[in-house]
């Protein structure tokens, strides 16, 4: 009998019109690469580079223009060329002044056959807004009213973010009563009297170095009112029944309605003549702000919102307008022509209003007519074009809100078709999966493409195969009969050319007899299946795992071709395990999990408990398989001593900091012998490891020799930065140092910043080795702003983060505004309010009193009070004494001044009068007040 075999054979035929890659063997203008952004904006604290990269043959050459003129980089020493490359870059850390570079810039890379342009990159220095200087009166308002604060932040540029918060930085809460608006400004659609509780201070944060200036605070005077008239609601923003919005294509529209009124009102939002587009819609502010992301054309019209409370409602109507800077409709590729050739280079944009388009070539305005091409508005035709046309053409479509700049070369050449991808490659891939197999090719005229199976073809129709526009054929679900030799042809008039790429198709990794939940009863046999079917002609590998960790092969283990088994099975040996059969293809897994039981108690088992004990050290060590930052290190176990070993601990010792100290670095399971453990830089390491069971700790292992690792700059600053005073007049910046393998590098070192907060004042600075610096001549309990950075001989960690820390303090001033009252026959009440110059943080009030009665005294009551107290009750004992208090503020230093005050002489009937009032030294502090 005889077996005949079908063979299935294919070709592909493809005329290629998609863009082309010049291979870079061939000549060609330049083309340029990589750019930096239209708007750029820099860091005045780092370099500036100025991207510009381009390719050709020859390699192209660079130039650069500033402010429209020729930009002679050699001129500047500051200023030089990156290697291999046209990117600008400017030593600012050398002593540059970024200032003195802002302007526009363009790159032009030039080789024989053309000239690229870049973008005109507007390049800006980041300024960080200074407030200035002013004097804020107190805001008065009554209960109920409306208020906006301003902010009116200067110019940044970036603008900076905008955020209230009060003098001592605690953010001011946000509701639908009080946010804050876009323009920063902080609304209140009403007034309540705790609003008069703290301050409000407009803060500014520049985007690159994140500091923050703060204006100075707005105080609140709340005039309050019995019972708040409701009102209804009136617009604080926008202004007036109806404004206007022009917003650019492919930019968030911002609707902004902030309304006053009692109660607060309720903002909402519609659109004249239809819905909202709720797929890009966001509502903000406390739907005080409407957000529509990308914009588009149909995103104008009339937008109203309406703000509405019980009293009533009111509208006001947004007229929206959506411009469009220009977008490409069909950009300008690269066009690649034979001599003889027609072509054409089309620049098609679109905008509001329309773009107007202007051709360049080789950067040049193209003076017409032109023998070599006709310019027809967005069409450049070429018609039998001949060696030694080639250029660059450059699109330049702009409108009133911007414009964009294409590069498009035409190239003339005459070339053989070629391939350009390895050779003969063979491509294995398992069955049922999706495949592609890659021909890229070259030639000119443009080649058309042919793809044959087993040598013959026919034309490829759909189904389960599709080629691509680069040549590439894609087959969708690869099947047995797929498998063989794939020919693909490039052919043009010059000549042809071939690949061949074989593709065999394998059979797919499967379990087909997986292991399955047991319940084992301890010292018995288990046996965990794992059988599996693969495709002979792949190496096939099967690992076992036990809770994901990969499973050490221990002596009661036996590891067959298709199964594992457990000899004499222990508590430890419960868990989930994994059998994972993997080819180099593909892989496939099946998971079962044992349960172990105790067995009953034996004679032989109580005399193999009372033989257990702590393991033996672990023997053996080695260290394999070194990397810049990590290393194997293996060990082989002691004797378990009838306990099961339950985990390892490796530990490290380094010679530098803490020599003979010895610190624990990881923890792997007992039934593992190796860890690959992660290291810090410049640390001279030496290894031991501990061996774990239920009795407890071995005794270490013998050390590892020594392993040194290469330094780094360091990655983390110091911790538990404070600042804080320990005179009046100073203040002690403390921080804990990085440990042994935080320093990364020899001579680490310490950079301290501080600046006074809120003043404007410049950082100072100073370097250190130690772990504290005092800061002498401050000013009594002020803020500081502190930063303490980690610096060795290989660099400096990252930025700190800035804290914040106080001078020290002073005994605080005397309490003001005291004064006694009886409010009845049984009481007598101190008042008082906080020091005007609490001189540091106040932490309560001393309070001494004594009842006499002419020239008798009863004895003195001392009490220690809160810090926010401000009144105290005295309960009589009898209707005639008088009353004696002394008070005073206490800070962390002490108490401070005292003020003496006696209650008034008893009158019947007399409405409650204060006291006299004097402070300590006899000088009179304050004279009667009536209540």
């Amino acid at each position: 009998m005889s077996l005949s075999v079908r063979t299935f054979h294919f070709f592909v035929f493809l005329h290629l019109v998609c863009t082309i890659d010049v291979p870079l063997d061939l000549p060609q203008p330049p083309t340029i690469t990589n750019q930096s952004v239209k708007n750029y904006i820099v860091d005045p604290r780092d370099n500036i580079i100025i991207e510009c990269e381009a390719k050709g043959n020859p390699y192209p050459t660079f130039s650069w223009t500033r402010n429209g003129k020729f930009y002679n980089v050699a001129k500047d020493p500051k200023v030089s060329f990156r290697r291999h490359a046209g990117t600008l870059v400017i030593d600012i850390h050398g002593g540059g002044r970024p200032e003195d570079y802002e302007g526009e810039y363009q790159c032009f890379a030039r080789n024989e056959h053309g000239v690229a342009l870049s973008n005109k990159i507007l390049l800006q220095v980041s300024k960080s807004p200074l407030w200035p200087k002013e004097k804020l009166d107190p805001v008065v308002v009554n209960e109920g009213g409306s208020l906006i604060l301003q902010c009116n932040p200067p110019h940044g540029l970036p603008p900076p973010v905008i955020f209230w918060m009060s003098s001592s930085m605690e953010p001011i809460a946000q509701d639908k009563r009080v946010s804050q608006g876009l323009n920063g400004d902080l609304y209140f659609s009403n007034v309540l009297r705790q609003d008069a509780l703290t301050d409000y201070s407009c803060n500014a944060r520049s985007h690159f170095t994140h500091t923050i200036q703060q204006k100075n605070a707005y105080n609140l005077k709340v005039l309050t009112t019995r019972g708040v008239p409701e009102r209804t609601p009136t617009f604080l923003l926008p202004t007036g029944t109806s404004s206007s919005k022009l917003v650019l294509r492919d930019e968030d529209l911002l609707l902004e309605c902030i309304a006053s009124g009692v109660p607060t009102p309720d903002i909402m939002w519609y659109k004249k003549g239809g819905e909202l587009p709720t797929l890009k819609l966001k509502f903000e502010n406390f739907n005080k702000t409407l957000r529509i992301v990308k914009v588009s054309e149909e995103d104008s019209g009339e937008y109203f919102c309406q703000a509405s409370n019980r009293m009533g409602s009111i509208r006001h109507t947004i007229s929206v307008r959506v411009k469009a800077a220009p977008y490409w409709l069909d950009e300008p590729k690269n066009l690649i022509l034979a001599p003889g050739e027609n072509g054409r280079l089309v620049c098609r944009a679109n905008g509001s209003p329309k773009p107007i388009i202007q051709w360049l070539m080789d950067g040049e305005p193209i003076v017409v007519p032109n023998p070599n091409f006709e310019v027809a508005g967005d069409t450049i035709i070429f018609r039998e074009v001949q060696s030694g046309n080639s250029a660059v053409f450059q699109c330049n479509a702009s409108n009133d809100h911007g414009y964009l700049l294409a590069n498009a070369f035409i190239s003339i050449l005459d070339v053989p078709s070629r391939t350009l991808g390895p050779r003969n490659q063979q491509i294995r891939v398992i069955e049922y999966n999706r495949t592609q197999l890659d021909c890229p090719f070259f030639g000119s005229p443009i080649p058309t493409l042919r793809w044959f199976k087993n040598g013959q073809g026919s034309n490829l129709d759909g189904g389960n195969y599709r080629v691509h526009e680069n040549g590439t054929l894609e087959i969708n679900t690869v099947r047995k009969e797929d498998q063989g030799k794939y020919t693909c042809v490039a052919t043009n008039i010059l000549g042809k050319a071939d690949n061949t790429v074989r593709l065999e198709v394998k059979e797919p990794t499967r379990i087909v007899k997986g292991p399955e939940d047991q319940i084992a009863k301890r010292g018995s046999t288990v046996r965990l299946d794992c059988r599996v079917r693969s495709d002979p002609s792949l190496r096939l590998t099967v690992t076992w795992m036990k809770d994901e960790a990969q499973l050490y092969i221990g002596s009661r283990m036996k590891k067959e071709e298709d199964a594992l088994t457990i000899f004499g099975v222990a508590e430890k040996d419960q868990g989930a395990y994994t059998c994972l059969a993997k080819t180099e293809l593909d892989q496939d897994f099946a998971k079962a999990y044992l349960t172990i039981l105790e067995t009953s108690s034996s004679p032989t088992s109580r005399l193999t408990s009372a033989l257990r004990d702590k393991p033996d050290p672990p023997m053996d060590l080695e260290l394999t398989d070194e990397a810049e930052r990590s290393i194997r290190l293996t060990w082989t176990p002691g004797d378990d001593n009838n306990s099961p070993i339950t985990g390892f601990i490796v530990q490290f010792e380094e010679d530098r900091h803490q020599p003979g100290t010895w610190h624990n670095l990881a923890s792997v399971p007992g039934n593992v012998n190796s860890a690959v453990l992660n290291l810090a830089p410049y640390v001279s390491y030496k290894f031991r490891v501990l061996a774990l069971n239920e009795l407890g700790s071995s005794t270490p292992s013998p050390s590892s020799e020594r392993y040194q690792t290469s330094g780094a700059p360091p990655e983390i600053n110091p911790s538990d930065v404070r600042g804080a005073g320990t005179r009046k007049d100073n203040m002690e910046i403390t921080w804990t140092p990085l440990n042994a393998t935080q320093v990364y590098g020899p001579n680490l070192r310490y950079n301290v910043k501080w600046r006074q907060r809120n003043t404007g004042e410049p950082w100072s600075n100073v370097t250190v080795w130690t772990n504290r610096h005092v800061v002498w001549n401050t000013p009594v309990y002020s803020p500081y702003d502190i930063r303490v950075q980690a610096e060795n001989e290989y660099g400096r960690a990252p930025e700190p983060g800035t804290i914040i820390g106080y001078s020290g303090e002073d005994f605080p001033s005397a309490p003001r505004n005291v004064r006694v009252y009886e409010p009845n026959r049984e009481t007598v009440v101190l008042e008082w309010g906080p020091p005007e110059n609490p001189n540091g943080n106040l932490t309560g009030f001393n309070l001494r009193y004594q009842a006499f009665n002419g020239s008798r005294s009863a004895k003195a009551v001392t009490e220690l009070l809160s810090p926010n107290q401000t009144k105290y009750t005295v309960h009589r004992t009898d209707s005639v004494s008088r009353y004696r208090f002394f008070l005073s503020g206490r800070t962390q230093v002490g108490a401070g001044e005292v003020v003496t005050i006696e209650s008034p002489l008893k009158q019947d009937e007399a409405p409650p009068t204060s006291g006299k009032v004097w402070k300590q030294r006899g000088k009179m502090h304050g004279g009667f007040m009536h209540d």
